[in-house]
């Protein structure tokens, strides 16, 4: 195993285990560990991550995933009204134990998308406004941390109509596509432990 590889697998490792819960911070960490001043991509630790997971969780991994993927259809079909996507790693397929269903709905009211929410049995956890700046943009989204009556948790991004439009994913370098509910809905219909990733991993 190279040295880059034993990096991005330490970073992977303190991501999994939840000792940091950011690549940049974990990367650093690791190259410490190692005592070397070069870092591995994020690609380089999501694919040793994506091993971790697969090697402790097996087969229930692909279970719970069809299981999160149908979850997040209903939510988004509560949400209906609106254009959301499913994004994240229930959107590549990539789920840990840790992970949470990550939707993001297109609306310039979040009070309306809180409302529907609540209607529909979603325990309101964390809400909060955070704000990005991308190519010299300040872009805001209100995002909303909820729980199921499964327990499975969820985070809902709202962003603005005028924020509509793909953007790259910061790990695998890609377009974040993410599924619509019709896709989302075909997918679970037939192909339910589909991945989607820009790489064969």
């Amino acid at each position: 195993m190279s040295l880059r590889k034993k990096v991005a697998r330490e970073a992977a490792s303190l991501l999994y285990l939840r000792i940091e819960k950011e690549y940049k911070q974990a990367k650093l960490k690791a190259a410490k560990a190692f005592g070397i001043h070069f870092l591995p991509t994020n690609l380089q630790v999501a694919i040793e991550l994506d091993n971790i997971a697969e090697e402790n969780e097996g087969s229930t991994r692909r279970e719970r995933l069809v299981r999160m993927r149908r979850e997040a259809l209903k939510v988004m079909q509560a949400l209906k009204m609106y254009k959301s996507l499913l994004i994240g790693s229930v959107w590549r397929g990539t789920i840990h134990y840790d992970s949470d269903i990550d939707i993001v709905v297109y609306h310039d009211e979040p009070g309306d998308i809180l409302e529907i929410l609540r209607q529909n049995n979603l325990e309101i956890k964390q809400t909060e406004w955070a704000a990005v700046t991308k190519k010299g943009k300040r872009k805001r989204s209100f995002h909303v941390h909820a729980e199921l009556p499964t327990k499975e948790k969820v985070e809902i991004k709202i962003v603005s109509d005028l924020e509509l439009g793909k953007e790259r994913c910061e790990i695998y370098g890609d377009e974040i596509s993410g599924l619509s509910m019709q896709d989302l809905n075909a997918l679970l219909r037939e192909n339910p432990t589909q991945r989607f990733l820009p790489y064969s991993l």
